[in-house]
């Protein structure tokens, strides 16, 4: 199993209400299958057990149980280090927040949830037994994810001194966006593995920073069809981009992800 670069996506989870019915909306959707693991409370009494999520027999992302009412139904994303303590302490020095503090996942690895200055909410992953993706970057699997911010300059100064990423500014009809590479690479569009964007004017004035994560798929129209007939929204209609075809879409309990299809799968889906 791979292992990943300080500072890189290596993991996504969603949290919902239901995971049983997550399992049969992502089932239908992206056609993973899934098993469970060791379960627990939630609120009213009721056991109920995370599932990891599968495409083509590699591990691609896991879906939780909420714990509480009060917390988001969200797709969440995690950030490969070396010493989730000491990543922590460097969080908080940058001026961001440890939501919760390092927790041992077995022998996994250890778990914990962070936020950056705006509010942004991220997880670290310290790796034990378990790395994090098997399958990335190929139809049905993670392939992006992207911090929303209000403050630019401050984002790009936290992100880049906490985990040494190193940013590209785009030009052009993508200018106010900033891709990421892993410190020790050249940067630039072949090495990005995440980037940062803009809440402009055009989003509800009480939007908070967050993260967007990124699924590839073969098909975006079809893609975001599905999500509509599973009871899922189509939040922001397929449009074309230098880097493919991209849809927003809102599962149907309310975590919102994209879709991707690369340029030559949108070519192909004209």
């Amino acid at each position: 199993m791979a292992s990943f670069t300080e500072g890189t996506p290596c993991w996504v989870d969603a949290s919902l209400p239901d995971v049983e019915a997550g399992k049969r909306f992502y089932g239908e959707l992206f056609g993973w299958t899934f098993t469970e693991r060791g379960g627990g409370q939630v609120p009213g009494g009721v056991r109920a057990r995370p599932a990891d999520a599968y495409s083509d027999g590699r591990l691609v992302a896991a879906l939780t149980p909420k714990r509480d009412g009060r917390m988001p139904t969200v797709w969440g994303v995690y950030f490969a280090t070396d010493d989730a303590t000491g990543m922590g302490r460097r969080i908080a020095e940058k001026g961001g927040q440890v939501i919760s503090a390092p927790l041992p996942v077995g022998d996994d690895g250890v778990v914990a949830v962070a936020a950056d200055p705006g509010g942004a909410v991220f997880g670290l992953w310290q790796a034990g037994k378990r790395p994090g993706f098997e399958k990335q970057g190929e139809p049905n699997s993670f392939c992006w994810t992207e911090v929303y911010t209000r403050d630019a300059e401050r984002a790009d100064a936290f992100y880049e001194s906490v985990f040494g990423l190193q940013g590209t500014d785009l030009t052009g009809d993508m200018a106010g966006f900033r891709m990421w590479s892993p410190a020790g690479t050249k940067p630039g569009e072949s090495t990005a593995v995440g980037g940062r964007s803009l809440i402009t004017d055009e989003f509800p004035p009480e939007m908070p920073g967050h993260f967007l994560v990124y699924f590839c798929v073969a098909d975006c129209g079809r893609t975001a069809d599905t999500v509509a007939a599973l009871g899922g929204r189509v939040r922001t209609s397929p449009f074309d981009t230098p880097y493919g075809r991209i849809a927003v879409l809102t599962d149907n309990q309310g975590a919102t992800f994209a879709v991707l299809a690369e340029p030559e799968e949108a070519a192909q889906e004209g």
